[in-house]
């Protein structure tokens, strides 16, 4: 008898385990370009910042956001500086300085040189072309939707099943599950909520993929798929939600509110669009693993995760209005959800 126990839906021991990967990397890179230094000396802006150290301001956003969650910075009315461990461990000139016990480590560790890459340029680690570009295309291989759709499934085992629990499917009969990947929502919405039939929308072949995952369910007589690319394509209308897991943070600013506008457009007057994500801080010094997930979005992708203030201000640009977010109890994810007047 196998003494596994089925999914939860708290997986942070995972998440904790799995991004705690950057910790080290994001020390040295940042000692390597003089950061701490800088902050020790005097408090400065994220573009303050990232023109005295000749690095993008973008990246370097989603970096200091790790170093605060980590302790080593802290941010004060707009302005980041050195913590008082910082200045006693990490400055060259001091006395306590343990640069040398961090960058003893640094040959073995690949993530130094992808994120230094990341945070003087700003562009994505690696010249190859990423699994976004080949999504935002609507171009992908079928090896590549089957790795991918098995990734993005395994890690949203839990999450799936704490947001498809939310009282908000309860007042839905019809859901657009928007870049739905392998289905893990729309099947445990269905689930949970038996009369909600729910179309997972996302280019042809990660839809093939998600019928496989959804046949396997037993819920495809309410779960569909739909193969439309959500970037180039008209979104289909009659539904009564968009649902969108894990899409605005792989994406630009200005993505992100082009995809408000076109899901504002597609809905009718009371339809509401979710965004399951995970949330930095207000002030974007955490939490942890939120931060580092956003360090694997800027290595990864065009997006990085974003605070509650900044999903609000892509939506209410589109048109939404009555923006809230619900912590779901699915590890660190977060329910935003909004309604088209």
């Amino acid at each position: 008898m196998s003494s596994a126990l089925p999914p939860t839906s708290d997986d942070r021991i995972v998440w904790d385990t799995w991004l705690s990967i950057y910790r080290l990397p994001i020390v040295t890179v940042a000692d390597a370009v003089g950061l701490f230094s800088v902050l020790a000396a005097r408090a400065m802006t994220t573009d303050e910042l990232a023109v005295e150290l000749d690095v993008n301001g973008r990246a370097l956003q989603i970096h200091l956001g790790v170093l605060a969650a980590m302790g080593f910075v802290e941010r004060r009315l707009g302005r980041w500086r050195a913590t008082a461990a910082t200045r006693t461990w990490m400055i060259p000139e001091a006395t306590g300085y343990c640069g040398p016990v961090m960058h003893f480590f640094v040959e073995s560790q690949p993530l130094h040189a992808q994120l230094l890459s990341t945070l003087k340029t700003g562009a994505r680690s690696g010249e190859h072309r990423s699994s976004a570009d080949e999504w935002e295309a609507g171009e992908m291989s079928a090896e590549l939707a089957q790795r991918i759709t098995a990734y993005m499934n395994a890690h949203s085992q839990a999450s799936a099943r704490a947001v498809a629990r939310q009282p908000v499917f309860g007042e839905l009969g019809n859901m657009l599950d928007v870049g739905g990947g392998s289905g893990i929502f729309s099947i445990e919405v269905a689930k949970a909520w038996p009369t909600l039939k729910s179309t997972i929308m996302d280019i042809d072949v990660v839809g093939e993929e998600a019928a496989r995952y959804v046949e396997k369910a037993g819920v495809a007589d309410r779960v569909t798929t739909l193969g439309i690319n959500m970037f180039e394509q008209p979104w289909p209308q009659g539904y009564d939600a968009h649902f969108l897991s894990n899409i605005f943070h792989d994406w630009s600013d200005d993505s992100c509110r082009m995809l408000a506008r076109k899901s504002f457009d597609a809905l009718p007057s009371g339809g509401r669009i979710l965004l399951h994500e995970m949330l930095v801080d207000d002030d974007g010094c955490g939490p942890l693993a939120t931060t580092s997930f956003s360090l694997l979005m800027l290595l990864s992708t065009k997006g990085r995760q974003y605070t509650l203030r900044e999903l609000q201000a892509f939506l209410e640009s589109a048109g939404f209005v009555d923006v809230e977010a619900t912590q779901t109890g699915g590890g660190y994810y977060s329910l935003v959800s909004a309604r088209k007047p």
